[in-house]
């Protein structure tokens, strides 16, 4: 671990780390507040106090703890047209930091977060597999680097890493041509760990996918949708679930593995899965077959023309397996939004969710209700910012807001 660095980070000249030290002590009705002020934006305190249900007495007492801890902070005082102004508050982006760890198949990213949600700072690197060295000597290499980015009064004010990353490296090894050998390094390399001592900071740990859904549902359209099933294709596709405006992770985590989902076959037995018909692996071989270098892929983030007409085959392939997946999935659970995300350009986030609007109308939908299918909001950022928003989240934040009529 980089000791001087550590040291820099926890006591930042001196400063008394009122917001970072004393998070574990914030008061459910401060994470409330907190957590109100994430999803609605700007709000007086005669707002908050309606929403919560709590004094206004209560409200200006919680508001000047938050604000002098460096949490929140006042907006323009707001004319109505009766009554006193008011004197709306927000949180105040430099009241937390993050850092977020996205470990991908192919990719990985590090990421510094701010306390609205934005990325500062992004390194990214890109690979044939990962290997727990690998992944290593890119977090040694570059976290200091991410918290140095930062005033040194302010590095007290980093919340911790977050981790988004398959909790099963290993599997599937023959669909990325990756060594055996290699890959099941992580079986028995505590990840979680590595990083805490490297690093000296809380570090939490969440599936990937469902650390993309998490960025749905803090900054994203989960702000307004209180219940969805979310769809992320990545080097394999994966999923996550959100119901009361909580993520559900499940027992073992592996809430919203839409990946492992069944996938139409000629023959049941074969064992196909989602994962074998809709994720970017399935194109970078459509790629290969045509002497076309896949790695591209994760260089040329935001636009994919130059490999037409094979996106537009993949899309097509794509949609109609999803299109299945998604009746599965709402046959279980009435989901009202079904949330289409990923990590490909815009543009062909837009066309694979029309591309399923049009399958699924095709589909045998007797017995439940047809959800809407809708584009996500984040972006192929979706698992880094999610990953980043765990250790905020879990200082900071309530799990579900209900009260935000």
């Amino acid at each position: 671990m980089n000791t001087s660095m550590h040291q820099a980070v926890t006591q930042a000249g001196g400063r008394r780390p009122t917001a970072i030290g004393q998070a574990g002590m914030r008061s459910p009705n401060e994470r409330l507040v907190l957590s109100l002020l994430r999803r609605n934006g700007a709000l007086s305190k005669a707002e908050i106090a309606r929403l919560t249900a709590l004094s206004a007495q209560t409200i200006s007492v919680i508001n000047r703890q938050l604000e002098s801890d460096g949490l929140v902070m006042r907006e323009a005082r707001v004319r109505g047209r009766v009554g006193q102004p008011s004197t709306p508050m927000t949180l105040d982006p430099d009241g937390a930091f993050s850092i977020g760890l996205r470990i991908g198949r192919r990719s990985a990213d590090m990421a510094l977060m701010d306390f609205a949600g934005v990325l500062r700072h992004q390194i990214r690197t890109a690979f044939a597999y990962p290997t727990p060295a690998s992944i290593m000597e890119f977090v040694r290499d570059n976290w200091a680097g991410l918290c140095q980015r930062l005033p040194a009064a302010r590095r007290d004010r980093i919340a911790g890493i977050g981790i988004g990353a398959p909790f099963e490296l290993w599997n599937w090894l023959d669909r990325l041509d990756a060594p055996p050998d290699a890959m099941t390094q992580w079986r028995d390399f505590d990840l979680t760990d590595a990083v805490a001592r490297e690093t000296g900071l809380d570090v939490i740990m969440e599936n990937d996918a469902s650390a993309a859904c998490l960025a749905e549902q803090t900054v994203g359209l989960g702000r307004e949708i209180s219940d969805f099933a979310y769809f992320f294709t990545g080097s394999f596709i994966g999923g996550g679930i959100v119901l009361n405006h909580a993520l559900q992770t499940g027992v073992a985590g592996n809430a919203g593995a839409f990946g492992s989902l069944p996938a139409r076959a000629n023959d049941p037995r074969d064992g196909r899965q989602l994962i074998d018909t809709a994720s970017l692996y399935t194109l970078e071989r459509r790629l290969i077959a045509h002497n076309i270098d896949p790695a591209d892929l994760w260089r040329q983030r935001e636009d994919w023309s130059v490999f037409e007409p094979h996106v537009t085959d993949w899309l097509a392939a794509t949609a109609d397996a999803m299109a299945d997946a998604i009746v599965a999935v709402c046959s279980v659970f009435d989901f009202p939004v079904i949330v289409v995300d990923g990590a490909y350009p815009p543009g062909v986030r837009g066309q694979l969710t029309a591309r399923i609007n049009m399958a699924i109308d095709r589909c045998n939908t007797q017995g439940i209700a047809r959800p809407d299918i809708i584009a996500g909001s984040v972006g192929s950022n979706a698992r880094v910012i999610g990953a980043a928003m765990l250790p905020i989240s879990a200082r900071f934040l309530v799990r579900g807001v209900n009260a935000m009529a």
